[in-house]
């Protein structure tokens, strides 16, 4: 996930030359029943975890049974799915890591999400503290970190260059362990902002509520307004900002 590369470092002083860490980038393309669904530039690791998250995060399957199989080699992936019409989209391009896959999910059509759950400040602060010890971003400051976290801490915790794909990846470790995992009585964490992109993948995952050290987007309030996913943004020592559903969160 990290490669050293040679670099000149440069202050008042003095230019010298130093090996710097960087964080890797690489393409994944995915096949789903045969047919090219998108390429996504993803840091390397979990490939086969994203795969499985990205389906369900976009609607291809609507249940994790309709998975019926991953394989990853190299930068291909290739899924099989019970429902193949949900895949029979147009081609999508290679995207960055930071905007994640583009989705084609019309917002106007995503049900309200079947949960009840609420959080309180210490939670919200709690999760944001465990998602911020990554590594990786320490050495390099190119990765986001995504958490899922239930009442009683951490579920799953990923990096990744982007946060679209951490979140994938967070809910596709949960399918490829085979764990029974109830999204609807967890709540995710992210570095980054929570755009109209991340929204709708919260919320069609059944995930209540995202908690963001970073800010949101109109597009994103709007979409959570309409599904019941509370947005919490601006998440930085003792203050909080609550963008939308303040009925989740506990003061």
């Amino acid at each position: 996930m990290i490669k050293d590369f040679e670099c000149l470092k440069v202050d008042e002083i003095k230019v010298e030359k130093a090996i710097c860490p960087v964080a890797e980038e690489v393409p994944l393309s995915i096949f789903i029943n045969g047919r090219h669904f998108a390429t996504a530039m993803i840091s390397p690791q979990m490939r086969k975890e994203f795969v499985a998250g990205h389906l369900y995060s976009e609607r291809i399957v609507s249940a994790v049974e309709e998975i019926e199989s991953i394989e990853v080699e190299g930068d291909v992936a290739r899924a099989i799915v019970a429902n193949p019409i949900r895949a029979i989209v147009p081609r999508r391009p290679i995207v960055s890591g930071c905007g994640g896959i583009a989705s084609f999910l019309d917002e106007s059509k995503l049900p309200r999400i079947k949960s009840d759950l609420t959080i309180n400040k210490k939670q919200a602060q709690e999760a944001m503290k465990a998602i911020s010890l990554s590594q990786t971003h320490i050495a390099t400051g190119g990765v986001h970190s995504v958490g899922l976290f239930d009442q009683s801490g951490p579920v799953s915790i990923i990096e990744d260059i982007g946060r679209h794909n951490a979140l994938d990846k967070a809910i596709g470790s949960l399918i490829i362990k085979g764990e029974r995992f109830d999204l609807g009585r967890a709540f995710a964490a992210c570095t980054g902002r929570v755009s109209s992109d991340m929204a709708l993948k919260c919320s069609v995952a059944g995930i209540p509520i995202v908690v963001s050290r970073g800010a949101t987007t109109g597009l994103a309030i709007t979409i959570a307004q309409r599904t019941g996913l509370g947005i919490i943004g601006f998440l930085r020592g003792k203050r909080l900002s609550v963008y939308a559903n303040p009925e989740r969160f506990v003061i």
